[in-house]
């Protein structure tokens, strides 16, 4: 029987919110974890996890505003100066902390973790920082700082010849945030440290493009592809033999 259920899960003393999304209860299924856009845990994503849970990933969907709550943004200016002032220290030790927390009841379980703009970011990142992962799928994450800070140490283009699993990223060529030439350096690095990497652009796309509450950017076609793309390299990663 599939689950969809708000979960919680521990970081040292503190308890941090998350939406779990499964084919059953099952402790050797492969898992995923998501990681949301900058608005944060909203029904589109729970919705995602429960797509991919559909193809046999347990997928848990993280909250990782549990302590401040999500930002109210009034348009992608707003958007880009909240995520300047987020720390990534703190992101992505809660993010360990959920790939820990799917690693609890089988330590050998194999997890990925996916990331849609903000999300996407952090996806690149922790498969560049992180313990426990074997593979990596970004939805049009960032990959480029504007400046480096004590907040903001390291942009994934330093961190991507440190990428420690398979990456998949996915981008629209029209994505005003993320230039295709931003796109060309990371996967330069990526060559240049001879990793295990996939770099698929869609023409005509811009940033967000899988995201139907959008009508301006979604595009369905490629939004299609793009998901069916991104369960295959899971599939082919996450699996028992690969």
């Amino acid at each position: 029987m599939s689950i969809a259920r708000e979960v919680t899960y521990l970081r040292g003393d503190e308890t941090l919110r998350a939406h779990l999304a499964a084919p059953d209860e099952r402790a050797d299924r492969p898992a995923i974890v998501l990681i949301p856009d900058v608005h944060g845990l909203s029904d589109l994503y729970r919705e995602i996890a429960g797509r991919f849970a559909a193809r046999g990933f347990a997928t848990l969907a993280v909250d990782l505003y549990t302590r401040e709550g999500a930002p109210k943004l009034a348009d992608a200016a707003a958007a880009m100066r909240w995520i300047a002032h987020l720390p990534d220290g703190r992101l992505l030790g809660d993010v360990q902390s959920a790939i820990d927390f799917l690693a609890a009841d089988r330590p050998e379980r194999p997890i990925g973790v996916t990331g849609f703009c903000m999300g996407g970011q952090y996806a690149l990142l922790a498969a560049c920082s992180l313990r426990g992962l074997s593979a990596c799928v970004s939805f049009y994450g960032m990959v480029r700082y504007p400046q480096r800070n004590e907040l903001k140490p390291r942009s994934p283009l330093d961190t991507a010849a440190e990428l420690t699993c398979p990456y998949l990223g996915i981008f629209g060529e029209d994505d005003a945030l993320i230039p295709m030439s931003d796109v060309a350096e990371l996967r330069a690095k990526l060559e240049a440290a001879h990793k295990r990497f996939r770099i698929d652009s869609y023409a005509g796309c811009g940033h967000a493009f899988l995201n139907h509450t959008r009508p301006e950017a979604y595009r369905p076609q490629a939004a299609a592809d793009a998901f069916e793309r991104a369960v295959a390299f899971f599939e082919a990663h996450l699996s028992a033999t690969a």
